[in-house]
């Protein structure tokens, strides 16, 4: 089965000058944990959920000001459209991440591949990642 068959396609994005809170906002709006960062065309890094708590806010960013920009991931893990879902889950829980960003042959952005998604296609391999990816307390 390839990623294209159960990613979510269409994501919202946002340009690397939005503020921490406008992102926050839209997160919250499309109840989303994750947005893609692009920028003409180019995905230039990820902000998440967690990038907003534990960077943003634990060390008073002014959100009201700072730019997604300075808190973002910049090395995104990502995989292509055509890959089979077997070779995300691995990529997945080698990085012991939930989600993905999908990219279309031109890197262009496809959409997002999360292990909401994989659980539609394989609970064992969902298993596997939420497993690797789970927080250490």
């Amino acid at each position: 089965m390839k990623v294209s068959e159960l990613m979510t396609p269409r994501v919202e994005s946002i340009e690397p000058t939005t503020t921490l809170r406008t992102a926050a906002r839209k997160m919250k709006e499309l109840g989303v944990g994750a947005l893609p960062i692009v920028e003409n065309g180019k995905v230039l890094g990820i902000i998440t959920d967690r990038d907003l708590a534990c960077f943003a806010i634990a060390m008073g960013r002014d959100l009201n000001s700072e730019h997604v920009s300075r808190v973002m991931t910049k090395e995104v893990v990502s995989c292509k459209a055509g890959q089979d879902i077997t070779e995300a889950a691995k990529l997945m829980q080698a990085k012991k991440i939930r989600r993905l960003l999908v990219l279309n042959d031109d890197n262009s952005l496809a959409g997002f591949f999360s292990v909401d998604d994989l659980v539609r296609g394989s609970h064992d391999l969902a298993g596997a990642v939420l497993e690797a990816a789970a927080p250490v307390h």
